[in-house]
């Protein structure tokens, strides 16, 4: 088995982590199945004021009883078991390989952009990376640290270890609650990673985390755009998240609005999993939306999650 990336986040401390140490490592034990919930309509416009009501939640076609229901930030709907509104945890992923040099101008305004807009997060957690992968962990009171950090970035590493990267900040995240928000700045290439892209989009699958990716494709090959576009959307559309791709400075706003908007709109629920299984398999989440005037309404959310694993007996 190749070997891949393992990193320790520390409060405000930045870890150097090679793209070829050991591979990050989910727990195998699932308790309360965490979903972050979007909802839009028609139109496209966010649904912020549905209540617990209003959703059912199934699991391999099974009705779920949900534990926990928080209404999202934008809304003010109120369900029966309304928890304390859920802390954010934002993680920005930021390629600073050679591939991104005639980028990395437009990479480093949109994160800064995205980041001055979302000043309440409870912590920030920026993972940069070339042929290393660098972790750094902010407090609020920080923040201006972060950005100064990302203001001075240069694209000139040799390699790049997407895959890693991405491993190692979900690896970082399992322990944290609340809700968690990632967001790629990337052209969406690969080739200095231990995993693989099947690895990965297992590692995502298992995670409760939601990933928006922010893909600068405009330097790269027409054959290489096509390849790292459907990968970059694959990554956030099965976690419940968005894919973007921007050519200016003026895509901007449009772009960290839109992603900023989803987040106010995500709703947190929860629920224990009425199968006592043990066997890793993957287990189907759907969340429906049951308001009879609600109709053709789009749900965005995790598409399911790996279940537990046995303990295995020597």
């Amino acid at each position: 088995m190749k070997t891949a990336v393992a990193a320790a986040l520390v409060c405000a401390a930045l870890v150097v982590v090679s793209g070829q140490g050991r591979q990050p490592t989910f727990r195998s034990g699932v308790d309360m199945v965490n979903v972050g919930v979007t909802v839009v309509d028609r139109k496209g416009s966010f649904l912020t004021k549905l209540e617990e009501k209003d959703f059912e939640v199934y699991e391999d076609g099974q009705k779920q009883t949900l534990r926990f229901f928080v209404p999202c930030d934008a809304g003010t709907g109120q369900g029966d078991r309304v928890a304390p509104a859920a802390e954010l945890h934002l993680g920005a992923l930021f390629d600073i390989s050679g591939s991104m040099d005639a980028d990395i101008q437009l990479s480093r305004t949109a994160a800064i952009r995205f980041l001055d807009a979302l000043q309440d997060a409870r912590d920030y957690t920026l993972v940069e990376f070339d042929t290393q992968v660098r972790v750094a962990r902010y407090s609020q009171s920080e923040f201006s640290r972060l950005i100064e950090r990302i203001r001075s970035r240069k694209a000139e590493g040799r390699m790049t270890a997407l895959w890693d990267a991405t491993g190692v900040y979900l690896d970082g995240a399992a322990d944290q609650e609340g809700r968690k928000i990632l967001v790629l700045y990337t052209d969406g290439g690969d080739n200095g990673s231990s995993i693989t892209f099947g690895d990965l989009l297992d590692l995502l699958k298992a995670s409760d985390v939601t990933v928006h990716a922010i893909g600068f494709l405009e330097n790269q090959s027409a054959r290489a755009r096509l390849d790292q576009q459907s990968r970059l959307q694959r990554m956030a559309e099965i976690t419940g998240g968005q894919a973007f791709f921007p050519v200016s400075v003026k895509d901007l706003d449009g772009v960290y609005a839109k992603i900023a908007a989803e987040i106010d709109a995500q709703y947190s629920m929860g629920y224990v999993s009425t199968s006592a299984k043990t066997d890793g398999a993957w287990r189907k989440v759907e969340v429906r939306v049951v308001r009879p005037d609600l109709k053709g309404v789009k749900v965005r959310t995790r598409q399911g999650y790996f279940a537990p694993l046995k303990p295995y007996k020597k």
